[in-house]
């Protein structure tokens, strides 16, 4: 008897414990849709229409979620894609003007876009061995995953395809629209989409990439509908923070930006997560190369 009652006062301590962690969380983003998406939920194309409504037309493809009565909608079409661009950075005058004369908005916000490229990819020549980027945070934040919630979650959820290629999304989508504007964090992504399957805006897809759930039409459709949800949650951040070009992004401002995001994937996806910290080096040197690239003290070639 004796013991039974010391295993049930070690559980409910336990359990005031885990909430006391959870209340760290925010609960703002219950009032939200609950939007995002992960690959490794579906098992096939047909499956994936029963959540996303799938419309294939001659020049483009719209996708539509509905949940809780939020809905996004992404819609790709002709356009240009990264080789053109890393075409014409490399190549002479003509390279150039085709790209300007394909993409004016390109031409107009070309700085913009270089920004972006920058905080999505590590740059060690320029800044240490220590760099952070887009693809970091979203590993950090797998990481971030309470030890009792991750137990429960699948080795398919957890896999590259699961988590973190849905925050990537996510979270890229929600910087671009705070750092820039929806419009052109929708540009970058569909360019992003028609470099990794341009089959997309035709929709003549092989059976390989119908049945390919993991690289095929099922990743790129998921992908597309999370960086609609991205962009959502950015348009929130932005007004939260009253976010502009100007802004000094010091770690106390990265830490609670990003505890704001892992909030919504908490409430999305029914997991808790350890909250970021100022001090975390991740976050320090995230805050140091988003104020570089910002003030324009980075080249890239």
């Amino acid at each position: 008897m004796n013991r039974l009652l010391i295993i049930l006062a070690v559980m409910i301590i336990s359990s005031c414990q885990t909430s006391v962690e959870r209340d760290v969380i925010s609960d703002e983003y219950t009032k939200f849709p609950k939007g995002g998406l992960l690959t490794t939920r579906f098992s096939s194309l047909e499956e994936f229409k029963k959540e996303v409504k799938v419309k294939q037309q001659s020049s483009k493809i719209i996708l539509t979620h509905t949940v809780n009565e939020g809905k996004v909608i992404s819609t790709l079409k002709n356009g240009i894609a990264e080789p053109d661009i890393l075409k014409a950075r490399g190549g002479g005058f003509w390279d150039k003007l085709m790209l300007g004369i394909q993409s004016p908005y390109f031409v107009s916000y070309r700085n913009d876009v270089m920004i972006t490229y920058i905080l999505a990819r590590k740059r060690h020549n320029v800044f240490g061995w220590e760099d952070v980027a887009f693809f970091d945070l979203a590993q950090r934040m797998k990481s971030n995953i309470y030890t009792e919630d991750l137990v429960k979650i699948s080795k398919e959820d957890l896999s590259e395809k699961g988590f973190i290629n849905t925050f990537n999304h996510i979270t890229s989508q929600a910087f671009m629209v705070v750092l820039f504007s929806e419009k052109f964090a929708d540009f970058i992504a569909d360019t992003h989409e028609r470099t990794n399957m341009p089959e997309l805006v035709s929709g003549d897809f092989t059976k390989e990439q119908i049945e390919d759930i993991k690289n095929g039409v099922v990743d790129n459709y998921v992908d597309m509908i999370n960086n609609k949800w991205g962009q959502q949650l950015g348009k929130h951040l932005k007004q939260k923070y009253q976010i502009t070009s100007r802004t000094n992004w010091t770690p106390e401002l990265l830490a609670a930006f990003l505890n704001d995001i892992q909030s919504y994937y908490s409430y999305v996806f029914r997991i808790g997560f350890r909250p970021f910290k100022e001090s975390d080096l991740i976050v320090e040197n995230f805050a140091k190369k988003i104020n570089r690239a910002m003030n324009g003290d980075v080249k890239v070639h």
